[in-house]
């Protein structure tokens, strides 16, 4: 039986914590997975289709808990990262090359993301957008480097505020909600090229490697910046509190996630797809096409929602990519290291941090970059999501602590639905 299934004593019951405080990590990725790349595919998918995309977010809700609940308790059990685990039982180059796709895949949505935040503050102050993109990069990337990672991790949980502007944007503008809940209740699936495309995006900004690498990382930040905390493998006392913690952290923050994704599809669906705009070339034409049909509020929120999402969401793909390099170089590595300690690991995220502001300032269109990195990073998750449900089964690298049935059946079903996903928007590609 294992261990994490039997009635372990604990010396002394830790008095009982309010709910929220026991969201973290889990509400941090959540909210990052709205990423100005979240928001180009669902604005882009709402606009395209209505809300005949809308059934998505309920679909993949108990898939995105299953997989994050495995890559949690990676962490949190091992006290080491996915790279690290994945080391000790893969071949090294099967790592590599799951590194490499994380990697590229980050860098990519890194560069879609400052270019979408940069158009968004042009479209507020009117500065030039080139030097709002080069500002974004140096700004995230200092707060990464040397603010200390407790006093990171509270502005990040305040981050995750921005996300809300979107139901905002849904409340002005005129939804027509009975009509929103049949297409999210009983799908209606087109089967045409150019949907099945919108749904792999879907699927791909909503279940992103990234986020299964940051909250495992994240995890192991935890158990370095409290000094009661450790692996559970090695304190079984701890197994049950923090199980249930990184339960409650993850229903929460993956139901924010989707809860948000719902309404700016919906808010797309009622304004950008009944005006008959149908392809939304950039983030800045989507907020303006928002202004003369949901007024000049709902233009602000759009604009300034990408804004804080971006600032959320950066941190996250460069500091999962960083975590990655770092763990298979075996460097020193964690945002909780002063600079001077971790040179080669904070030099891995100014890279990546680099690298996509050169993407933003190359003068690619924002919007199609984003929605392909949506759908670049869906392809590339079936062998990561595969990784990491045979590492959370591994009894011995888990110390028997692995996920329960249910959460194995959920991981398993949204690797495979990913899969699905990624064959049939190749055949209609093909023929």
């Amino acid at each position: 039986m294992p261990v994490a299934e039997l009635q372990v004593p604990e010396p002394e019951s830790p008095p009982k914590k309010a709910w929220w405080r026991a969201l973290g990590p889990g509400l941090i990725t959540g909210a990052a997975d709205d990423d100005p790349s979240g928001i180009a595919t669902y604005t882009q998918g709402g606009a395209q289709f209505g809300y005949a995309v809308a059934w998505t977010v309920l679909f993949t809700y108990p898939l995105m808990v299953g997989i994050q609940l495995a890559s949690a308790r990676i962490g949190r059990v091992t006290g080491r990262g996915l790279t690290e685990n994945f080391a000790r039982q893969f071949p090294r180059p099967v790592v590599f090359l799951l590194i490499v796709l994380l990697v590229g895949a980050n860098t990519i949505n890194l560069g879609a993301d400052i270019s979408a935040m940069a158009d968004a503050a042009n479209l507020i102050s009117g500065w030039d957008a080139k030097w709002l993109a080069i500002g974004f990069g140096m700004l995230s990337l200092g707060l990464q480097v040397f603010l200390p990672y407790a006093r990171y991790v509270r502005i990040l949980k305040w981050l995750t505020l921005a996300v809300f502007s979107y139901v905002g944007v849904a409340f002005v503008a005129h939804v027509d909600w009975p009509a929103a809940a049949r297409a999210t209740l009983l799908p209606h699936i087109v089967w045409s090229r150019d949907y099945m495309t919108t749904i792999v995006a879907i699927l791909g900004t909503t279940i992103s490697p990234y986020l299964f690498f940051w909250q495992a990382a994240q995890e192991v930040e935890e158990i370095r910046r409290v000094p009661e905390d450790k692996p559970l493998r090695t304190a079984p006392g701890q197994i049950r509190a923090q199980l249930r913690r990184i339960k409650v952290d993850t229903y929460v923050g993956m139901g924010v996630s989707n809860l948000v994704a719902f309404f700016m599809i919906v808010a797309s669906a009622a304004t950008l797809h009944a005006q008959g705009k149908l392809n939304i070339e950039s983030s800045t034409q989507a907020a303006q096409a928002l202004l003369p049909i949901a007024g000049r509020f709902a233009y602000l929120l759009f604009a300034a929602g990408i804004i804080g999402t971006g600032l959320l969401a950066l941190p996250v793909l460069a500091g999962s990519a960083a975590d990655a390099v770092a763990s298979l170089r075996g460097w020193r590595k964690g945002l909780d290291q002063p600079l001077g300690h971790a040179t080669a690991f904070y030099g891995v995220l100014a890279a990546a941090m680099a690298i996509g502001v050169l993407i933003s300032l190359a003068g690619l269109n924002p919007i199609k970059t984003l929605y392909w990195a949506a759908v670049i990073n869906a392809v590339i998750s079936v062998p990561i999501m595969v990784a990491v449900m045979v590492t959370a089964s591994n009894e011995r690298l888990m110390a028997g602590i692995t996920i329960h049935l249910k959460w194995k059946i959920l991981g398993w079903a949204a690797t495979g639905a990913m899969l699905a996903a990624t064959l049939v928007m190749a055949y209609t590609l093909v023929f």
